[in-house]
C-alpha cells in the first residue's frame, strides 16, 4: 500500500485512507473506509466503527444511532454532513463484522496508520466527542475512570476539549433509563457546545498552517503517555 508523503494535505491523506487495504484479509465484506474530514471542522466525532448499514451505505451515522446522536447533538443532517463543520473519524474505518455480542470490535490498523496524521492536518478542532470505550480509552487514556459510566459521569473532568458519551444505539436504552442525569445534565451542553461551534473556522494556509500542525502532533505525542489504547 502507497504511503502519502510527509507533507500531504489533508485531502490527499483522505484519500489514501479511502484506498487502504490494510486489513483487507481479516474485513467479512472487504474495506470500505469511511470517514468524513476537513480542515476547517471545529467538532470531531470519534465513535467505535461503521454497522453493516453504514458499510452498505457509505454514509457515517447512516442509521437508529445517528438520528440520536443528532437529536443530542441538536443538529439537522445538512450540518451534521458539512465536512467543513464537524469531522467523523471513528476508531475504526470499517466495517469489522459480527461477533457473538455484536459487532466486532474496531481493527487496531486504522488509528496506528492513520490517526494521528489526520488529527495534525485538522488544527481547528476544538471539541472531541468520545462515543464509548474505544474512544474513550485512545483519547483519555490513565484519565478514563473504571468504567463507562464513571467515564461519562465525571465529564466535566474532560471539558472543554473532550466530551465522553455513550454509544447512542437503541440497545442502550435501558442503560439511558438507568441514568437520567445524561439527558437532564450533559446533553443540555453539549447542545450548547455544538451550537457554539457549528460554524467553520477559516482554514490557515502556508506557514501558519504547517506550525499548527506541528503544535497538533506534539499534543498527540503527549497523548500517546496517557496509557493504552485498547482493552486487552
Amino acid at each position: 500500500m502507497p504511503k502519502p508523503p510527509a507533507d500531504a494535505d489533508l485531502e490527499t491523506l483522505l484519500g489514501a485512507v479511502r484506498a487502504c487495504r490494510a486489513c483487507a484479509g481479516e474485513l467479512p465484506l472487504g474495506p470500505r473506509p469511511v470517514v468524513q474530514a476537513s480542515a476547517s471542522a471545529r467538532i470531531l466525532i470519534v465513535g467505535q466503527a461503521p454497522g453493516l448499514r453504514v458499510h452498505t451505505s457509505g454514509i457515517p451515522w447512516d442509521d437508529q444511532s445517528g438520528e440520536r446522536l443528532r437529536s443530542w447533538m441538536g443538529v439537522d443532517k445538512e450540518t451534521f454532513y458539512d465536512a467543513s463543520r464537524i469531522a467523523i473519524i471513528p476508531m475504526g474505518y470499517c466495517y469489522p463484522g459480527r461477533g457473538n455480542g455484536g459487532d466486532l470490535p474496531p481493527r487496531r490498523e486504522c488509528a496506528q496508520l492513520w490517526l494521528d496524521q489526520l488529527l495534525a492536518r485538522m488544527p481547528q478542532i476544538t471539541l472531541t466527542l468520545l462515543i464509548g470505550q474505544y474512544a474513550q480509552q485512545h483519547f483519555l487514556g490513565r484519565n478514563r475512570k473504571a468504567s463507562l459510566t464513571e467515564t461519562v459521569s465525571a465529564w466535566t473532568q474532560y471539558a472543554p476539549h473532550y466530551l465522553p458519551l455513550p454509544h447512542p444505539s437503541p440497545r442502550n436504552q435501558p442503560w439511558f433509563k438507568r441514568h437520567p442525569w445524561f439527558e437532564q445534565e450533559l446533553i443540555p451542553v453539549l447542545r450548547a457546545r455544538v451550537q457554539a461551534l457549528s460554524d467553520p473556522m477559516p482554514v490557515p494556509s502556508g506557514t501558519r498552517m504547517k506550525a499548527l500542525a506541528s503544535q497538533h502532533g506534539e499534543h498527540i505525542d503527549e497523548q500517546k503517555n496517557c496509557g493504552k489504547k485498547y482493552p486487552d
